[in-house]
């Protein structure tokens, strides 16, 4: 199994913002290490052996995904791959969103989406779509996005049952599956999806590469013009070291996926056994949930006040969504399951990852008390 590397945190802390980002694994950066320079695009020595680990780079993590090569479109992560799906796969018709969304994809409900029209997709108090709502919009829909696992909750959507209706309406399915990778069972063609995004650096890879999943035979418009490689979807050079680091760091992850699995729900139960035991915290669940992710809400608290706290005490927390330019507001997704702004400001998330330890989940029980009190006390 990965071990830490060193340097990666700060020893003394108890890390559990796995979510936003995981520390760059030790495989990533021998891998990134190892790759030689040039320009994989060009016909020289270099630029062929460049090409070499580029596509032994997108070989490794497309089998590691079970679908093709020529399938996988290299990114510069998440946020990107997600617009190229929504955007690229919307023609004359209609975009529909899930309300929970990354703002990678909620974002694109607003005027910027190049004048294409997006729609809202309503969510219930956990969190879930109605994959019947989808078809109320048969006739006019062209792509649909519903994550795989939602970054603040974990909650797990309904995609296979989300894509079925969709694919009955015509539409293209996309999911953002970053949250997914590595922490549940990825199966794409189980799923039903024609589009899928990743990124690499929640799952210990380096920051700047992702990549976006087309199945075979589905068309996307380019979101921007270039040098039309990876087929005219994605133009630009394309990154061989982070491709490689991308790869080791998959290979790491699927490697170690049943213990650390194991770990993160073993772990996760004793935190919720914790909570059960709080009448303030409400554990913000779903009935299918990534066993890494745990979001609280706190009575007469603000979840930037907990976390603030917990930080003086050497654990790293989140307030909800850490994709929102460190602005402290009411969280779009609570406010979407139909919470109030006072409960949609209260959220602490607690994400686990590949160096979580017996001794952090020690650290946090033992901070979130006077963590809690103090931010009771505060508001």
């Amino acid at each position: 199994m990965s071990q830490p590397n060193p340097g990666s945190l700060h020893h003394d802390r108890a890390y559990f913002d796995h979510a936003a980002t995981s520390p760059l694994r030790r495989e990533a950066l021998e891998a990134m290490a190892c790759a030689v320079p040039g320009n994989p695009g060009a016909i020289h020595d270099s630029g062929r052996a460049a090409r070499a680990l580029l596509e032994d780079a997108r070989e490794e993590i497309a089998s590691l995904l079970g679908v093709g090569p020529l399938e996988i479109v290299f990114t510069s992560g998440g946020t990107e791959s997600d617009a190229l799906a929504v955007i690229g796969g919307v023609r004359d018709g209609l975009a529909l969103v899930s309300a929970v969304e990354h703002p990678a994809v909620g974002g694109l409900t607003s005027p910027w989406l190049l004048g294409k029209r997006c729609e809202v997709l309503p969510v219930d108090h956990a969190g879930l779509v109605d994959p019947d709502e989808v078809g109320r919009h048969s006739g006019d829909l062209d792509v649909v996005s519903v994550m795989a696992v939602n970054n603040e909750t974990g909650a797990c959507q309904p995609v296979s049952r989300v894509a079925e209706v969709a694919h009955q309406a015509g539409a293209l399915m996309h999911t953002d599956a970053v949250q997914a990778l590595g922490h549940i069972p990825v199966d794409l063609d189980e799923w039903e999806v024609d589009l899928a995004s990743f990124s690499a650096h929640k799952i210990g890879g380096p920051v700047g590469i992702g990549a976006l999943w087309v199945r075979r035979g589905v068309e996307l418009h380019p979101v921007s013009p270039g040098g039309g490689q990876q087929y005219g979807i994605r133009s630009g050079t394309q990154p061989v070291a982070l491709a490689c680091g991308f790869a080791a760091a998959l290979r790491a992850c699927v490697d170690e996926f049943d213990t650390m699995t194991a770990r993160w729900q073993s772990w996760r139960e004793r935190v919720m056994a914790w909570c059960r035991q709080q009448p303030e915290v409400t554990v913000d669940d779903a009935p299918v949930t990534s066993p890494s992710i745990i979001h609280l809400s706190i009575a007469g608290a603000r979840g930037a006040d907990v976390v603030m706290l917990a930080d003086r005490d050497g654990v790293d927390l989140s307030a909800g969504s850490a994709c929102h330019a460190g602005v402290s507001r009411p969280s779009p997704t609570m406010l979407a399951m139909g919470k109030d702004e006072d409960a949609a400001s209260s959220g602490v998330r607690i994400s686990m990852g590949y160096t979580t330890t017996d001794a952090d989940i020690d650290r946090l029980l033992a901070a979130l008390p006077a963590a809690i009190h103090k931010a009771s006390g505060a508001r």
